[in-house]
């Protein structure tokens, strides 16, 4: 019976870790769903106007209605890709509001063949949600400033080329009929969520370590009676 005392105790214990972590990652996964809920009634409210000062960790993902003027020919492709289409870029381009602020649009997507086409600008309502997108790593190339070709949304880098506050609008909805440029609205789809994936695995962990346990056991035993 002492022989078995210890590997009941590794197997008792093991159980109790692997089951522990798995009910934290449901907590997590219940807090990350409130956080993405959270996110998607801040994306589909009413727009407001653009408020005078911004915190991007408070603002993220607020929507906003601006009115004003796309300027003629200052405007920023960023490399990117969709399902449907395969690689695109994302139009950024400089906005004037009507009260005088110089900020940034993203417009959506166009083919990379229109690269080198002429957009109308012009007066403009764009409706859609502030963003302070975090897609530069320790891999993103570096932009091609000469060809205009820009690898990640890096909004204080972006801001500094079109002379704009660094202030990102990416557009759900813009009063030009027809559309210039597909919009590429911003949604949660993007937001890793991966706690149920974790649950399962520490859970499953905790069977197999129990099967494990009681399989070691059992033999332990039945050399034992031999």
């Amino acid at each position: 019976m002492r022989r078995l005392i210890l590997p009941l105790f590794f197997g008792i214990v093991g159980t109790a870790v692997l089951v522990s972590l798995g009910v934290w990652q449901l907590q997590r996964l219940a807090w990350k769903e409130a956080v993405l809920a959270e996110i998607d009634a801040k994306i589909a409210a009413e727009p407001v106007a653009l408020p005078d000062t911004l915190d991007p960790a408070y603002d993220r993902f607020l929507a906003v209605q601006i009115s004003g003027t796309f300027i003629a020919g200052e405007e920023l492709h960023v490399l990117a890709s969709t399902r449907d289409v395969g690689a695109v870029y994302r139009v950024v381009s400089a906005f004037k509001t009507e009260a005088g602020r110089r900020v940034m649009v993203d417009r959506g997507w166009i083919p990379t063949t229109a690269k080198n086409n002429l957009r109308e600008s012009g007066a403009a309502v764009v409706s859609g949600n502030l963003h302070w997108p975090d897609e530069v790593d320790n891999f993103t190339p570096q932009n091609d400033l000469d060809e205009n070709i820009w690898f990640a949304r890096d909004v204080e880098t972006m801001a500094q080329a079109l002379n704009a506050e660094p202030v990102l609008v990416i557009a759900r909805q813009t009063s030009e009929n027809p559309p210039q440029v597909m919009p590429l609205p911003v949604d949660s789809a993007g937001i890793p969520n991966d706690h149920l994936q974790y649950v399962l695995t520490w859970f499953g962990l905790a069977i197999v370590w129990v099967a494990m346990t009681l399989y070691y056991l059992r033999r332990m035993r039945k050399t034992k009676k031999a």
